[in-house]
């Protein structure tokens, strides 16, 4: 339930909506030569948006170790998911305000929703080791991501009646953007009740955890996975294939409009049908899993991921149907290669480390991913073509799938000191 209720913040306001409008907010506030000044520093208003998104990272990065290791130390985990989760809700829920030349005001939000997303999504995975048997995480983490793009779909349609019938309303674009992402903040909050009410703490030994800063408690977080190599080299197998498929859930649109020509309206379609498909996908693969084991299934999804990307190459410009095609199977494989990894990594954490361990995991799905972006970007640069570009991005599937085959996932649960299911 709490993938259902944050999951809109993702696909509505960072996906669709918040990027285009606070461009055009740092736009209105800008001078004649196009820059805007925050803290008296030049930066281009066009760059203000990913400039900012940038900034929510470092600020996530600092936090999650300091709160992973305070949630676990203390066992005051579901107080801590609530206070990240309503600073995110009421930040996004705030951006009902960002009209006119604003712009400071939607950095300021735009950080801070995107750092507590970050930090309550830490702490959220964390609960699957505890509210989940072994044999069972695979389906739980499965339903949640299928639950969580269910509802991102739903709400992105109500989204987009309001906003393409703006004037039928009686509402200005403005305000109906303005709407639509206050609407995102408002479903997060409503539905984030239900898990907080459900979920328990569990406080474990050890006492209140000391005063750290994150950058501290992140080396220490390191330091004690060194002990565990094995988990270190799923995280690292994870970080590299999931650089992947982040990269082309950002760039994908991109590749549309430029490469392909397609209209703004045939992406918004593209979005929607992978947001429904990956539900199907998400269920599909967990039920998979429990026949074949994560671990294998992880594997099939990354060669689905190589062969899309691969079709995606030849795609024709022009002809939005082979689009719908291609977003068809990413949504498909893209559900639940994420689940399926939450689920395979719970099984390395060792007891009691569970949010420490998984803001690790955090970091690599939300902070480290700049790699694939950086090849998506130099590859354009050098051809001058997005079809080399958008191939470039096998390497990271066909080296995570390589890594992840080389770990030996029951070895690694038992040195973790957790139980090994009778098929992972």
């Amino acid at each position: 339930m709490y993938d259902w209720a944050c999951s809109v913040y993702s696909t509505s306001v960072l996906t669709v909506f918040l990027g285009p409008y606070l461009t055009s907010v740092a736009e209105e506030a800008a001078d004649a030569d196009g820059f805007v000044h925050p803290l008296g520093i030049p930066v281009r208003a066009g760059s203000f948006f990913a400039y900012s998104v940038s900034l929510s990272v470092i600020v996530a990065v600092l936090l999650m170790p300091l709160v992973g290791s305070l949630a676990d130390r203390t066992g005051r985990k579901k107080r801590l998911l609530g206070i990240a989760a309503y600073v995110g809700a009421g930040a996004t829920a705030a951006m009902f305000f960002l009209d006119g030349d604003r712009y400071l005001l939607g950095g300021l939000l735009l950080i801070t929703a995107n750092a507590a997303q970050s930090v309550a999504m830490m702490l959220y995975n964390s609960y699957l080791p505890q509210i989940a048997r072994p044999e069972e995480r695979d389906a739980v983490s499965s339903r949640g991501w299928a639950l969580g793009y269910a509802s991102g779909a739903l709400v992105l349609v109500a989204n987009l009646v309001l906003y393409l019938g703006h004037d039928g309303f009686g509402l200005s674009e403005s305000e109906a953007v303005r709407i639509c992402l206050a609407s995102a903040g408002l479903w997060w909050g409503a539905f984030a009740v239900v898990p907080l009410r459900r979920l328990r703490d569990r406080r474990l030994p050890g006492g209140e955890a000391p005063a750290s800063s994150g950058l501290r408690q992140l080396a220490a977080t390191i330091r004690h996975m060194r002990r565990h190599p094995l988990t270190l080299a799923f995280l690292l197998a994870y970080l590299v294939y999931n650089d992947g498929i982040q990269t082309v859930i950002t760039q994908a649109s991109i590749y549309g409009s430029e490469e392909l020509g397609l209209e703004q309206s045939t992406l918004i379609v593209a979005v929607l049908l992978v947001q429904v498909l990956a539900v199907a996908g998400a269920l599909a693969l967990g039920r998979l899993a429990d026949r074949y084991g994560a671990k294998r299934t992880i594997l099939g999804s990354l060669i689905a991921w190589t062969v899309t990307l691969a079709a995606g190459y030849f795609l024709p410009a022009g002809q939005p149907v082979w689009f719908f095609v291609l977003a068809a199977a990413i949504g498909l494989v893209l559900g639940g290669s994420q689940a399926l990894s939450r689920s395979l990594f719970s099984h390395l954490v060792p007891p009691g480390k569970e949010a420490e361990y998984f803001s690790a995991y955090e970091l690599s799905d939300r902070g480290m991913s700049w790699l694939g972006p950086l090849l998506f970007g130099l590859t354009y640069q050098l051809t001058g073509s997005y079809r080399d570009a958008i191939i470039s991005l096998v390497v990271f599937f066909a080296l995570g799938f390589v890594l992840l085959a080389r770990v030996p996932v029951r070895r690694a649960i038992a040195a973790a000191g957790n139980p090994v299911p009778e098929r992972i």
